[in-house]
């Protein structure tokens, strides 16, 4: 996606997700597919406990699509939204969780320890832009993080898929995280695909846990890693930009053996050329 097409470079979310684009979320069926699918990937990542329902926080809830993944899985769950229209459309789609209208930068308003657990699709890069004067994507960062921490049992999980722009909007999201009392780290599905790549941001409260490993993981080059795990310390993402991947000497090689496979000509003078050719001992 084009740096100038991500949807929070066209508005602010609560104008962006209108009466149309929320139809889309009731309406078009890979969208609510793939939404399925994320949902499923996020509560897997959570690592709840076998056959008990458990009571889970939605960041971005939407249209509800994540909260009937939820509820078909037997939780009970309460659903946080920015946008009028997309809560209106869950409202009419009878989502079986509650619906809170909220600024998730401006913080959770629930009681301390109140969930067992808390999801988020597609909706935490959103607190890096500053669609007003007033807003510090840092600070609003902050704000989200801390409340949502206090409102996480100890030992709870949080899980949000998103699409970062770079790495330096991942430091920025991964360091407020921290800077809020979280541990966890970035867990890569897919991480050598272009389509299928996901990032699952995976925070601990109050308690370390061990870092899932990425689907697809045993595919990847070795300098993809699929999981990148940070406690107490700023982690640089230099593996994690996807535009970045694709100037450097490994993208290259990949792409130069796929073209082989297809049988397509491959022009051999470049320095990366040379120095994969030159033998190892």
């Amino acid at each position: 996606m084009a740096s100038g097409r991500r949807p929070e470079h066209m508005a602010p979310p609560e104008m962006f997700y209108n009466q149309e684009e929320a139809k889309k979320y009731s309406q078009n069926s890979r969208m609510m597919e793939i939404q399925s699918q994320m949902s499923e990937r996020a509560v897997e990542l959570l690592n709840l406990p076998e056959g008990q329902p458990c009571f889970l926080l939605d960041v971005g809830c939407g249209s509800g699509l994540s909260g009937d993944f939820l509820s078909e899985e037997g939780h009970v769950w309460v659903g946080v939204d920015i946008s009028t229209a997309m809560l209106d459309v869950a409202l009419d789609r009878e989502v079986e969780g509650d619906l809170v209208l909220g600024d998730m930068g401006q913080g959770m308003p629930f009681k301390a320890g109140t969930f067992d657990g808390c999801i988020s699709i597609s909706a935490l890069q959103w607190l890096c832009n500053a669609d007003k004067k007033s807003h510090s994507p840092p600070r609003r960062l902050h704000v989200f993080f801390s409340s949502l921490y206090s409102s996480l049992s100890r030992g709870g999980r949080a899980v949000f898929q998103l699409y970062p722009e770079n790495s330096e909007q991942l430091e920025l999201i991964t360091s407020q995280a921290m800077r809020a009392g979280f541990s966890g780290g970035m867990v890569v599905d897919y991480p050598n695909s272009s389509k299928a790549k996901k990032f699952f941001l995976c925070l601990f409260a109050g308690a370390s846990g061990v870092l899932p490993k990425g689907l697809g993981g045993e595919a990847s080059d070795r300098n993809v890693p699929d999981t990148v795990q940070f406690s107490g310390q700023r982690t640089r993402f230099k593996n994690l930009k996807g535009r970045s991947l694709k100037k450097g000497k490994d993208w290259i090689l990949d792409k130069k053996e796929r073209r082989r496979r297809q049988g397509r000509e491959v022009r051999a003078d470049t320095k990366y050329t040379a120095r994969q050719r030159r033998p190892r001992f």
